[in-house]
């Protein structure tokens, strides 16, 4: 094995989460040989595969962007291709993009004990894969199937005589203008998709079988205006970094202490913003705000084109597609050109690669997680999961800057491999307490958390970051170890 290209650190992902940890690499271990692989032939992740009309960040880019680089532009609720670009610009600024290995789709992993090292198999289009060897392995995969969304199979969809689309893979020559359009779903794709086809389609309803919450928020803030314009940027960037995070986590566990206060508070603001004469049921949620992530709809656009009748709202169940619509259980008919299915996502771990040590099958699904960063039996392993309720990369920058220190601590005392291990009493836990369906659906897939530290997560950004930098990293779950001289040869 010793012929094989090795590295000290592989990253498989380069999104945002990728991008992160290549830059604390970087920056906390200088001299690793490193290098970032992407499926994909372009840098982005979510923010390169996503084309739909619309598509925006569903949080504040003061705390989706880099903390390292801090997001400059006024506009917070951001487009799509800015956030592409911005990722782009930010792995070309630090050399990141020098490292990172296009069209490398991962699909095997291998933890081989004899030589502490991960052997990780990589389609490249070749014939012969290609086998690469590292000391650790972060994986910045996402969750998500990148192949396909969850498409449900309605009754009759065979039978429509119109165009059937999902976001993830929106075609880039539809062509919507003066059609109607029926968008199915009620989440952030759909309360996106909503106002930015209606301007130019014939109508739009979004028929929703359950309502969601949906919260509008200015897409340029006017206490980040102000910052920026009397405090030097070096100050006003980080002191609107953490008033949104500090203002994201008191909004999140007063919605979990007070929801019905919570509840009524949203209601009172869909319900000015609709008129007093609006039907409210098509935003009155049957669950209690945040055991879904909420909707931000940047300037409030979608009730803006509810109120100037460009969107209709429908809260109902499909019976049947027709050939020229959908037909509900109500007994009303949607006619429509097109039907966009924004149904949400399919989960999928790893990017679809396999995962083994020393020739025996893993599944995540059957571990536990480490400081929602690592998992109990994986030696030198680590995979970059985001907050739910909270930007994406605030949680992976933690995680990215816990994983350099780790390697800096067994770099220091000589270790070779590291693995957390679950002691006696830890009570496995479902791993995220939310009810969205597309978590629903992946329950045995996802990994699971424990009852207690630290195998708990705290989906608290405050927490998490003391726990990073101060925590001990010898905490009696944390196992380390090293080779024999005989093995190391």
């Amino acid at each position: 094995m010793t012929d094989l290209p090795d590295f000290d650190i592989l990253i498989v992902g380069a999104g945002l989460s990728g991008v992160a940890a290549a830059w604390a690499v970087q920056k906390h271990l200088p001299g690793k040989r490193y290098a970032v692989l992407e499926a994909r032939d372009a840098i982005g992740g979510t923010w390169d595969l996503f084309r739909y009309p619309g598509i925006r960040s569903d949080s504040d880019m003061n705390t989706l962007g880099f903390s390292f680089r801090p997001w400059t532009p006024e506009k917070t609720i951001a487009d799509g291709a800015d956030i592409r670009d911005y990722i782009v610009e930010t792995a070309r600024h630090y050399g990141i993009d020098r490292h990172i290995r296009l069209g490398s789709r991962v699909t095997r992993v291998d933890w081989n004990s004899a030589t502490a090292r991960w052997i990780v198999t990589v389609d490249r289009g070749a014939p012969e894969p290609e086998i690469l060897t590292c000391g650790f392995l972060y994986m910045s995969t996402g969750y998500y199937d990148y192949q396909g969304g969850y498409q449900p199979a309605w009754a009759g969809m065979d039978q429509f005589g119109g165009t059937l689309v999902h976001p993830q893979n929106w075609p880039e020559a539809l062509d919507y203008s003066g059609k109607r359009v029926v968008i199915i779903g009620s989440g952030a794709t759909a309360v996106t998709l909503a106002p930015a086809m209606a301007p130019t389609a014939a109508s739009v309803t979004v028929l929703q079988r359950s309502p969601t919450y949906v919260v509008a928020r200015p897409a340029i803030d006017p206490a980040v205006r102000a910052l920026k314009r009397w405090l030097p940027s070096g100050i006003a960037q980080p002191l609107v970094r953490w008033k949104n995070i500090l203002l994201g986590i008191y909004i999140y566990n007063l919605a979990k202490s007070k929801p019905d206060k919570v509840k009524q508070g949203i209601a009172a603001l869909t319900r000015k913003a609709l008129g007093r004469d609006y039907d409210m049921r098509h935003f009155t949620p049957r669950y209690d705000p945040w055991d879904q992530r909420l909707c931000l709809v940047p300037d409030g656009d979608l009730f803006a084109a509810i109120r100037s009748g460009a969107v209709e709202m429908v809260t109902d169940e499909i019976e049947t597609f027709t050939p020229t619509g959908v037909a509900l259980t109500s007994g009303r008919q949607l006619d429509a050109d097109i039907v966009v299915s924004a149904t949400g996502l399919r989960i999928k771990l790893m990017g679809d690669a396999t995962l083994s040590v020393d020739g025996e099958p893993v599944r995540l699904g059957d571990r536990l997680g480490y400081k929602g960063a690592m998992f109990n039996g994986l030696p030198n392993f680590a995979y970059a999961f985001g907050y739910t309720n909270a930007s994406w990369t605030l949680k992976c920058e933690l995680t990215a800057a816990f994983v350099c220190r780790l390697i800096h601590k067994m770099d220091r005392e000589g270790y070779d491999w590291c693995v957390p291990e679950v002691g006696p009493g830890v009570q496995p836990e479902a791993l995220l307490d939310f009810s969205s369906g597309y978590i629903q659906r992946a329950a045995t897939e996802l990994p699971r958390q424990g009852d207690r530290k630290p195998w708990r997560v705290h989906q608290n950004y405050v927490r998490d970051l003391l726990d990073t930098r101060f925590a001990p990293i010898r905490d009696g779950a944390m196992q380390f170890g090293r080779l024999s001289r005989k093995q190391a040869a």
